[in-house]
């Protein structure tokens, strides 16, 4: 709502512009929340760096971040400092080409920016909410893990679903050797679980069906 109410105002400002009233006021208070942004914004940037991988843009983060809580805070904080920084150009050029047309177009660059924001965290919240999937690299590792197992030809299937940032729910089917008995399959379901808990920790609830058709013939 505050993006489309910012176009709404920079639209405004475009049909009826007007000069900047008490324009050091006006600067002065846009330095002042730049300056206490900033720092909001690097305290957000060392905390992501804390838990971000090595080599992983901000945006790889944001995109496969398991957390809600730090890549909102990051996005915000991030579109907080450039909407303050359009607000200060728009007033600026404003002031000094005497068109106040440009404050306007920095009302609604700022709106615009507030939408594609609230847009990019509403998907990825959304992903979260409906049970987001493991990421390709602890897929394959839970795979391999199974399939590495001596006694596990072939896996059928696998699905995973986050039910929280560090809890992942694991359900797979898997062909076992024909000749195991059911002594043997609970032994090997234990050691498979063991080792895919392993290779990925947040594999916190895994169900390994051994398919019983193929294991009797």
């Amino acid at each position: 709502m505050g993006g489309l109410f910012a176009i709404y105002e920079g639209i405004s400002k475009m049909r009826h512009p007007h000069e900047t009233e008490s324009l050091g006021i006006a600067i002065g208070i846009l330095v002042v929340a730049i300056l206490l942004e900033t720092y909001s914004l690097r305290t957000a940037v060392k905390e992501v760096g804390h838990v971000k991988p090595a080599g992983q843009s901000y945006w790889q983060f944001i995109r496969t971040s398991k957390s809600p809580e730090l890549p909102t805070v990051l996005l915000e904080d991030v579109a907080a400092e450039t909407g303050l920084f359009l607000a200060l150009f728009g007033v600026l050029l404003g002031h000094f080409t005497h068109n106040p047309r440009w404050d306007a177009a920095g009302s609604i660059a700022i709106g615009v920016l507030l939408v594609v924001v609230a847009f990019v965290l509403g998907v990825e919240m959304k992903a979260l909410l409906l049970g987001e999937t493991a990421s390709k690299a602890d897929r394959l590792l839970l795979s391999n893990a199974l399939r590495n197992h001596p006694q596990i030809s072939e896996v059928i299937y696998m699905h995973t679903e986050h039910l929280g940032p560090d809890t992942l729910l694991v359900a797979t089917k898997a062909i076992f050797e024909p000749s195991l008995s059911a002594e043997d399959v609970s032994r090997i379901i234990d050691e498979a679980e063991t080792a895919m808990r392993a290779a990925v920790p947040s594999a916190r609830f895994i169900f390994i069906e051994p398919d019983m058709q193929r294991l009797a013939r």
